[in-house]
């Protein structure tokens, strides 16, 4: 399986570190990520390039996006109980307590803990502040920011419900987000697109299968019914 993650991560996901720097598909690919596949793409990026990836995106990006890309990638250490209160706190001071967003704090606790810990703290947090985590975040924050940390608590919740979402975000309206489609359904094809399509359906009333189907045509549009499943 790990052999298997390494080579979808050098073909998919390190395309959009291969190919210049696009700054959503960074955080994207990052954000959705656990800490342990963010690690081996950074060593398939190694592999691959024969540099180190923090080093080269520190290069490229600037201001809070070069903050949260780098958090993404640092190495998480193991957290205890008291570390658990002490996240807690430090979100809740950073924004609803507080004039501002401290961006620092967030970054630190939802970069750099793991699944289970950073579950724990949004069931905390909303007992204490009185409001889910994702509202905090969208009441103090904005743009790129927004965007990431809202992902990284969407991916953490309900991995195939974000995958949902950004499907149907790059088909709905006018045009098609090409690039975002093909890398999810390539990359999810063989992992949870089942779960992915029953949360579609649960979500948007209608199938993945007829969104594709209306939004595309040809060879492409049989490609993509082919990696949905259908």
């Amino acid at each position: 399986m790990q052999h298997y993650n390494v080579k979808v991560y050098s073909n998919v996901s390190l395309r959009c570190f291969l190919t210049g720097t696009d700054e959503a598909a960074v955080i994207e690919v990052l954000a959705r990520r656990t800490i342990a596949q963010r690690q081996r793409i950074k060593e398939a990026y190694k592999l691959t390039v024969g540099k180190d990836l923090a080093d080269d995106l520190q290069g490229e990006l600037t201001g809070n996006t070069e903050k949260v890309v780098l958090g993404l990638l640092m190495i998480a250490p193991k957290y205890d109980a008291y570390e658990l209160r002490t996240a807690i706190k430090d979100i809740y001071e950073a924004g609803e307590a507080c004039w501002g967003t401290d961006e620092v704090k967030f970054l630190t606790v939802l970069c750099v803990r793991n699944r289970n810990h950073l579950l724990r703290v949004f069931e905390e947090y909303q007992k204490i502040s009185g409001r889910d985590i994702e509202d905090s975040i969208k009441r103090e924050m904005s743009g790129s920011l927004e965007d990431v940390f809202l992902a990284i608590v969407k991916c953490l919740r309900n991995k195939p419900a974000f995958f949902a979402e950004r499907l149907y975000k790059s088909m709905k309206g006018l045009g098609t987000t090409d690039s975002v489609l093909i890398r999810i359904m390539v990359a999810r094809a063989e992992i949870d697109m089942l779960d992915i399509k029953t949360e579609f359906s649960k979500a948007y009333g209608k199938t993945l299968h007829s969104f594709i189907n209306g939004d595309s045509s040809g060879d492409y549009r049989k490609i993509l019914l082919e990696l949905c499943g259908e």
